[in-house]
């Protein structure tokens, strides 16, 4: 809206004007002002409810690259097909992670995030000086969810860079240190712990993908794991900077954090308020489910993605498609229905490698022979044929062999014309489950630990695992990460925070089935070299440098060391 501002004022005497200048205090009627906003409570909750629009800055994995599944792209499970910058960029990073500088770090989310924060911090202060809300309990709920959402804007920061800068309250100078990793942990932490307290179980429909007490658990559970995971594996053995890191006897006592805010989520299953839903795709088909804890709802035509022109076969979207495909490491992680591994060299499952496979295999990678849309996916000629990476600069078909199936909508027949409105989702129970059995693990409850993972195993029909010490349930932990949650963007960042990114990375390729018809009608799998070069992972980037600009504004800001 816009008026224009008209100010009526007495002529000051040329005596006055002489001794003292005539100041007006008006409200302008142009733009909004802190009166505009904190005095009117429906106002500070429409600037609240804004402020939701940060999901959009990771939904489907986007950050930290900015395209849809690039943080999966930079691991083994997904292969982006192309060569150029932009959609290839992720590929480049992971050939040449020297392109990370202080001067272009890349992965930056530094301004867009404290940008965020400072709106955040408007809020909880604005609306404290104004006192927006006529009771406290109204008061504490408002402030749980914005000091939710400040405090996921501050795990993403801290993922990042490990040391950042701490606000809580709007700062107009700039002129801020940084503050050591375990105290940025623990400051997502209190903030957590302050949103599970006061936030609701539920939601209203009308409100649904507001934050809930399940939400604010399940990311404290989360802060937790990656703060002890660090205290843990890293041991000051990738940065000198003094900030960094998180004091390795505090471990223990984070792994018992995070599995009593898991526990809290579980109890809710109790309440009837979360569940894991009977049918593994059905969480990414249907909005708004009971797994679901907290994600971004996008509905047509206002609010919409492009994931399914971006990543459907490219028969389904001419000139679209394929923009990133499943890796031959991820197919062949998927077990089979009946739990036993899956192998190239049992004869039986090489002659039909995509029949009697668990259901989640099914419902995450579409393959040769299987059914899409009412067709059979032809992977060994025509349109949705296999091409060898980096023989066209950006193909739009496989590389690998595969395609995505999870998340993308397999009743979207014409994703150009109608865009995407499946839910990007960012917490579910699964994980929570998961997050439960390496917490518990890692303080010795080896028997729980088995519960939770075989909770997340039953949903797949398979039977549970056979791990009873620290180091099987681990890998047990890894493996159903791996495939539980393909493509939701954990992977890369579960290397980061285990310290073994440079391990599993480096000096590593990965590959693709081919397809090739025989004479006979049959089909021969070829293994194919995906990457056509080596993978590498820079030990000094599992802390990313501050953005060079930040540091020349801000004389309290100190780059990390290394960098």
């Amino acid at each position: 809206m816009k008026s224009r501002l008209i100010v009526v004022a007495s002529v000051c005497s040329l005596l006055l004007g002489l001794l003292q200048s005539c100041k007006l205090d008006v409200t302008p009627r142009d733009r909004y002002t802190d009166v505009t906003v904190w005095a009117n409570e429906n106002n500070a909750k429409l600037y609240l409810l804004d402020q939701y629009s940060v999901l959009g800055d990771f939904a489907f994995g986007t950050m930290p690259l900015g395209y849809a599944n690039n943080t999966d792209a930079l691991t083994d499970l997904i292969k982006n097909t192309s060569i150029s910058s932009g959609n290839g960029t992720a590929n480049m990073v992971a050939f040449n992670p020297a392109s990370i500088t202080a001067a272009n770090p890349t992965f930056s989310y530094w301004g867009t995030g404290y940008t965020r924060i400072f709106a955040i911090n408007n809020f909880l202060n604005g609306t404290d000086q104004y006192q927006t809300f006529s009771d406290s309990t109204t008061r504490n709920v408002y402030h749980a969810e914005a000091r939710f959402l400040r405090a996921y804007v501050y795990f993403w920061l801290v993922k990042l860079h490990g040391s950042v800068i701490l606000l809580e309250k709007p700062v107009t100078d700039n002129n801020n240190p940084r503050s050591s990793e375990d105290e940025c942990w623990n400051f997502i932490a209190r903030d957590l712990a302050f949103a599970a307290q006061y936030l609701p179980e539920t939601r209203a429909t009308a409100d649904l993908g507001r934050a809930t007490k399940g939400a604010a658990y399940a990311m404290l559970a989360r802060t937790w794991l990656y703060a002890a995971s660090v205290a843990e594996y890293d041991k000051k053995q990738y940065n000198s900077d003094p900030l960094t890191g998180v004091p390795t006897a505090k471990a223990p006592q984070y792994y018992r954090n995070a599995a009593a805010a898991a526990q809290a989520v579980v109890d809710l299953e109790a309440k009837g308020v979360y569940q894991l839903l009977p049918q593994f795709t059905s969480v990414f088909s249907t909005k708004n489910n009971k797994e679901l804890i907290w994600g971004f709802n996008y509905i047509r035509p206002s609010l919409t993605n492009t994931f399914d022109r971006d990543y459907a076969p490219p028969a389904d979207v001419p000139a679209y498609g394929a923009k990133g495909v499943p890796t031959a490491e991820l197919s062949d992680a998927f077990e089979m229905a009946d739990g036993r591994s899956f192998s190239w060299t049992n004869p039986a499952m090489a002659a039909s490698p995509y029949r009697g496979r668990e259901p989640r295999f099914y419902g995450t990678i579409l393959y040769h022979g299987g059914s899409w849309k009412g067709r059979t996916l032809n992977i060994a000629t025509g349109t949705d044929a296999y091409i060898d990476y980096g023989s066209v600069a950006d193909p739009k078909r496989t590389v690998t062999g595969y395609y995505l199936r999870k998340y993308v909508d397999s009743t979207n027949v014409d994703p150009i014309r109608n865009a995407g409105e499946q839910q990007s989702i960012e917490l579910r129970y699964a994980e929570v489950l998961l997050i439960h059995a390496e917490a518990l693990a890692k303080t010795g409850q080896y028997a729980k630990a088995k519960e939770m993972l075989d909770k997340v195993r039953k949903r797949a029909g398979l039977p549970g695992v056979t791990a009873a010490s620290e180091a099987d349930l681990m890998a047990a932990v890894e493996h159903e990460r791996i495939v539980e949650l393909a493509f939701e963007g954990h992977r890369y960042w579960d290397l980061r925070r285990w310290r073994k990114a440079h391990i599993v990375l480096n000096n590593q390729r990965v590959h693709g089935h081919r397809p090739i018809l025989q004479a006979d009608g049959s089909v021969r799998y070829e293994v194919v070299d995906s990457d056509k070069q080596d993978r590498f992972f820079a030990a000094n980037t599992y802390y990313i440098p501050l953005p060079a600009a930040e540091i020349v504004n801000n004389p309290a800001l100190s780059q990390i060391q290394g960098w």
